[in-house]
């Protein structure tokens, strides 16, 4: 019976990992890939919030595109009142009036896929960055102030509140 020296089963052992570890990596888009379609863009978006705030923002804006869509039974306006405050859905309203868009995806139309990610937080609040992907291949950016506490969305814009 060989005697294994431990040093160089521990060396090939985590060679070993590493390499497959790599190819587990460079295959894993291919492996686990979603046909393209509507719900490949909510499940995406799902998995990239990763705070309780950008979570907060994923969850409504996914409910707010199938209340647009017509998908959900309920209307847009019902959505944002279960999840903005009273005085950010007044002044969604008149951002429509100067704009002739829709007021939380800041465009005419519906984006296809989008990402989130909290940036900062202070004072009570987080800083959330949206990023509304196109089918046209474009992108842009919402800026979202949510309450830590509640999770209520205060704030949407072009740019970060703080």
């Amino acid at each position: 019976m060989k005697r294994m020296n431990p040093r160089r089963t521990a060396l090939a052992g985590s060679v070993a990992l590493l390499a497959v570890g790599g190819l587990l990596t460079a295959s894993a888009p291919a492996a686990f890939a979603l046909p393209p379609g509507p719900a490949t863009a909510v499940v995406a978006a799902q998995v990239r919030a990763g705070t309780p705030a950008a979570h907060q923002v994923v969850t409504f804006v996914e409910e707010y595109r199938r209340a647009v869509l017509g998908t959900s039974g309920e209307q847009p306006s019902e959505v944002r009142k279960r999840f903005l405050t009273s005085a950010l859905d007044h002044r969604l309203d008149a951002w429509v009036q100067e704009n002739d868009a829709d007021p939380v995806f800041r465009a005419q139309n519906v984006p296809v896929d989008w990402s989130a990610q909290q940036v900062k937080e202070e004072h009570g609040s987080a800083s959330v960055r949206l990023t509304e992907f196109w089918g046209s291949g474009g992108s842009q950016e919402v800026w979202y102030t949510v309450g830590v506490r509640d999770l209520r969305i205060v704030e949407l814009g072009d740019q970060s509140a703080f």
